[in-house]
């Protein structure tokens, strides 16, 4: 069997623009085995990857909060979302972090889309001061982890690496199973819970360390280059 991949979006399928690489795009759809995204975007976005790239429903959000297997994925023939976290205490944190006398906010503008459809954390853009934030998220018992994108204020039970193996195990597989490739420190997790990893060239210290390969090549290029040394083996 061609092996399972679960792999992350931002700096990973991505340019350094953020834009979708659509040879990565194409290449998810001829991917033979399963596929999982595993992405720190809420639900939606890596939903409509699925989507558009043709595959079955198989994805971690939120950095591990959310994962959904749709039924054409799923080994029993049955849809689940699985959600886990605290919003209401990662709430309160961002609550506190933008309080009127403390003149921080949370960097999105008016219309936050980064935080409408979470449903397990609090996304505070990078522009915004991380220290005060890890303090205040400290102080409700939550951690804070840094995407490369996004400051992410979370439950410290939630990861992607305990997320990779919920969706296997829905998927009738196991987390050993997989190869994981992405790019920054919420991916150590999930490369801890594959058999085998890749960090694109971009990624940060975190990711490099916990990963069993780093590719030459940056973002969607490392990502192709990933996925040619894992048939190449076959």
């Amino acid at each position: 069997m061609t092996a399972p991949l679960a792999v992350d979006i931002d700096g990973t399928l991505t340019g350094p623009e953020r834009a979708l690489d659509p040879r990565a795009l194409a290449a998810l759809g001829e991917w033979a085995g399963p596929v999982v995204i595993a992405t720190g975007k809420a639900l939606p976005y890596p939903v409509a990857l699925c989507e558009f790239a043709g595959r079955p429903i198989a994805v971690v959000a939120e950095n591990g909060g959310v994962v959904c297997i749709g039924a054409d994925a799923a080994a029993d023939g049955e849809g689940e979302l699985v959600v886990e976290g605290d919003r209401e205490a990662a709430q309160a944190v961002a609550d506190d972090y933008t309080d009127a006398g403390a003149g921080r906010d949370l960097g999105w503008g008016a219309l936050d889309i980064v935080n409408r459809w979470r449903e397990t954390e609090v996304a505070v853009s990078r522009a915004s001061p991380v220290e005060p934030l890890r303090e205040l998220a400290a102080e409700r018992g939550l951690d804070v982890v840094d995407t490369g994108f996004a400051y992410h204020v979370k439950s410290p039970a939630v990861d992607k690496g305990r997320a990779l193996r919920t969706a296997a195990d829905r998927l009738g597989l196991e987390g050993e199973d997989f190869v994981a490739i992405g790019d920054s420190e919420n991916d150590a997790a999930a490369f801890q819970a594959a058999g085998r990893s890749f960090a694109v060239a971009n990624a940060d210290a975190t990711a490099k360390r916990a990963a069993d390969s780093v590719t030459e090549a940056a973002y969607s290029e490392g990502f192709l280059e990933a996925l040619a040394g894992v048939e190449g083996e076959r």
